[in-house]
């Protein structure tokens, strides 16, 4: 067996457990290394992965370790791009989880500095393994909908008092950012690797059960039109409630339209297009389970395979860093673009 590629987990909350679980069930990753600034993180890290692992109070202490040649960022979203950065400037590859960061000139930053010191910035996007996600990019790169005419995409989420805890740092804006950025970037991903970039937004926006437990709006619809051709929507909302509802995308073309919903985009609910034939599709991953509240698809073993591949030269990075940055600089617009009723 060819050696173990060595990574690092910053922050061990639901996330970066699921990262530490999937680097070890990789034949070729290890779990060296886990920072987190919380006691209680630190020592469930120890029993869940062992006496082996170095476990260090800050990702300054954590970046000083040799052994660590890449570190997976899974801290709250104000942290990614900073974190990223003294990754780098130690010379180690990073991974960052989604979003990438939270406006594009700190995107920007992480990018040079990879170039700079010649090493590798991964960011997570797991929903583009999701066979949904697979099925829509081979219709649309094979030519099968012809022109686009229009897309919509419905994001239907239940976000309440037990997802924003007192205290904690989701609902904060220097934290979090907002809902587009942490619910919703995944499906803003897939939009742009399906169809590219957007312009031309219109967008309103209000904040219909969130006004004592976040620092932003909770709901909106967002018009635009596609650089590449044809119209564009967005619906949001995280107060949904008591449980998601959907996450949707209809798709309207030249020969067919699609539609794929669920609660998780991981169904296809309609599919009529000209001289083709639907194949069977193998079945989503379920989605990543938090107790009270449900996340995306649990592909991130798909992540890490990647990451190992590309590091063994044996491929390409499937969410380049570039694509990470233009999903920012997509949601930084539809803000400013916004008018707010809230």
């Amino acid at each position: 067996m060819s050696e173990k590629i060595k990574f690092a987990v910053v922050g061990f909350g639901h996330i970066g457990k699921r990262h530490a679980a999937m680097i070890n069930g990789n034949d070729e990753g290890q779990v060296v290394a886990v920072a987190d600034i919380l006691e209680e993180r630190r020592k469930e890290a120890k029993d869940i992965l062992g006496d082996g692992v170095q476990v260090y109070s800050s990702i300054e202490e954590l970046l000083k370790n040799d052994e660590v040649e890449i570190v997976n960022i899974c801290t709250p979203n104000g942290w990614h791009a900073k974190q990223a950065l003294w990754t780098l400037e130690a010379k180690k590859h990073v991974v960052i989880e989604k979003p990438m960061g939270l406006n594009r000139q700190e995107c920007e930053e992480v990018i040079f500095k990879s170039l700079q010191v010649s090493k590798q910035a991964f960011i997570v996007k797991q929903n583009r393994y999701s066979p949904t996600s697979v099925w829509l990019k081979s219709l649309i790169e094979e030519g099968h909908l012809g022109k686009t005419f229009m897309v919509q995409m419905n994001c239907y989420w239940n976000r309440d008092e037990r997802y924003y805890k007192v205290g904690g740092w989701k609902g904060s804006k220097e934290m979090d950012g907002g809902v587009l950025f942490t619910q919703f970037s995944h499906f803003i991903d897939i939009m742009y690797w399906l169809f590219g970039d957007i312009k031309n937004i219109n967008a309103r926006f209000d904040n219909f059960t969130h006004k004592t437990n976040t620092e932003f709006i909770d709901s909106g619809f967002v018009g635009f039109e596609f650089i590449n051709g044809g119209l564009g929507t967005i619906n949001f909302s995280t107060s949904i409630y008591g449980q998601n509802m959907e996450s949707s995308i209809a798709i309207i073309g030249e020969k067919g339209s699609v539609k794929v919903s669920g609660q998780y985009m991981d169904q296809v609910a309609y599919c009529h297009v000209k001289d083709y034939v639907m194949p069977e599709l193998p079945p989503a991953n379920p989605p990543n389970d938090y107790g009270s509240y449900k996340g995306s698809a649990a592909n991130h073993h798909y992540i890490i395979q990647n990451v190992v591949d590309v590091l063994k030269g044996r491929s390409q990075i499937t969410t380049n860093a570039l694509e990470g940055m233009k999903v920012v600089e997509m949601i930084e617009r539809i803000y400013q673009e916004g008018t707010y009723l809230a």
